[in-house]
């Protein structure tokens, strides 16, 4: 049907076209914020903006300044919300890297769900070690709450060095994507996200 064709470039499709909705991958560089506009920094959106100029983008889900990784960008409200919303259990995969090791008493607390300096009860989070050291460690959140992974380890005294976002639901950050590069994301890949 020539009314849903999509536009093509030596067959590769230009970006919104014909898209009610556009779906983003973005390997989220240190330095840079999660957010849609920013006065003095570069924001997730900047690094995409010049190809979506008539669209509202907006990250789902936030990753700190420092940290890097897999940030979903979307005009999408709706689907933002169900993946960010917490009844859903969209999980998050994360390599953090710690200043001292894993110890059982963390693995434990994590599996448990841990409480926050201030209270706040968190639902239950998976930590295993990735080295021999317990300095690399990999951590799977259901939730998301304001700097969540550090003030965790904060609970036991350990401070997080380094966290790379792996991947949101089902869907893992490409490995072909350099730090600041991004792809947009097949209707698979976005249906693999809230699986």
């Amino acid at each position: 049907d020539e009314h849903t064709a999509a536009v093509a470039l030596d067959g590769v499709p230009l970006a919104g076209a014909y898209q009610k909705f556009v779906y983003i991958m973005l390997h989220k560089p240190q330095g840079v914020v999660s957010a849609s506009r920013d006065k003095k920094d570069t924001t997730v959106v900047d690094l995409v903006a010049a190809d979506f100029l008539r669209r509202e983008l907006f990250p789902a889900g936030r990753l700190d300044k420092t940290s890097t990784g897999f940030v979903l960008l979307t005009d999408d409200g709706t689907f933002a919300h169900d993946i960010l919303a917490p009844k859903r259990h969209v999980s998050k995969t994360y390599t953090v890297v710690l200043d001292t090791p894993l110890t059982e008493e963390m693995r434990t607390g994590f599996a448990a769900g841990v409480t926050l300096a201030d209270g706040t009860a968190l639902s239950p989070a998976e930590v295993t070690a990735l080295s021999a050291d317990g300095l690399t460690v990999r951590v799977v959140l259901k939730q998301g709450v304001y700097h969540q992974i550090k003030r965790m380890f904060g609970v036991y005294g350990a401070g997080v060095n380094g966290l790379h976002r792996d991947a949101i639901g089902g869907l893992a950050l490409d490995p072909a994507l350099a730090p600041g590069q991004w792809r947009e994301l097949s209707a698979e890949e976005v249906s693999k996200i809230s699986s």
